[in-house]
């Protein structure tokens, strides 16, 4: 029975670590077995951290219409209750780059999440 050549896929799995490596300093992009470790932790943080990612980015959210809503008098809770009653669904995302570049779209939103809360007291 003809002998197996095994060098062509270890050459290509060798390769496909070290391209997922470049960038890395020192040895950790140039030798295969600190590659391979360095890849698979940093592929551990990329999938963690993707699901890190859409929480922070809610927390930033929620600051910035936070901020938009106390310059307008009123506070976060009672904006997103007011906008709830009133039937207006937008979400933290359009509403943080609202208060953010557009104030007085974001003003005339609070007055009426305001008119929706004072109309249901």
């Amino acid at each position: 029975m003809a002998r197996v050549s095994r060098g062509k896929t270890s050459h290509a799995r060798h390769k496909k670590v070290l391209k997922l490596a470049k960038g890395y300093q020192g040895r950790n992009k140039s030798n295969y077995r600190i590659a391979l470790e360095k890849v698979e932790k940093g592929l551990q943080y990329a999938y963690r951290d993707r699901r890190t990612k859409k929480r922070q980015f809610r927390r930033l959210w929620i600051q910035r219409i936070n901020a938009g809503a106390r310059e307008c008098g009123t506070t976060y809770s009672l904006l997103i209750n007011g906008l709830m009653k009133a039937g207006i669904e937008l979400d933290r995302k359009v509403l943080a780059d609202l208060a953010m570049n557009e104030p007085d779209t974001f003003k005339a939103l609070v007055d009426q999440a305001q008119a929706a809360l004072s109309q249901n007291a």
